[in-house]
């Protein structure tokens, strides 16, 4: 799948022709800040991919082997798988602007995508 659409004049992306999205979460343990990138990214895919992702959360201390596949250098780490291109983003998620623009929800420019 290619493309996010066009923006809003909110400056987000129209979700009607990206499709699905694939989001994987690595954490370590129920550490606190692994807890909240879990929360934190359930409540804005809620609020800007409602109906249109699904996400893996992936404990490195149960499955360490899934970190390579990802090139895992840091936890919490989100990645997503698609839409295409991949990204990472490192971090609790707490920061709902810079999660947005991580993965391309959002421009970088206060105007749209």
């Amino acid at each position: 799948m290619s493309g996010l659409g066009t923006a809003g004049a909110n400056g987000l992306a129209q979700a009607t022709p990206i499709g699905h999205w694939e989001l994987r979460l690595y954490v370590t343990g129920r550490s606190p800040k692994c807890l909240l990138a879990v929360e934190n990214l359930r409540r804005v895919c809620e609020q800007y991919l409602a109906g249109q992702y699904n996400i893996e959360v992936v404990d490195l201390l149960e499955n360490p082997r899934l970190a390579a596949e990802d090139q895992i250098l840091a936890v919490p780490t989100l990645v997503r798988k698609l839409p295409e291109p991949i990204r990472k983003i490192v971090g609790d998620l707490s920061d709902v602007d810079r999660l947005l623009v991580g993965l391309q929800l959002r421009s970088q420019k206060t105007g749209p995508v």
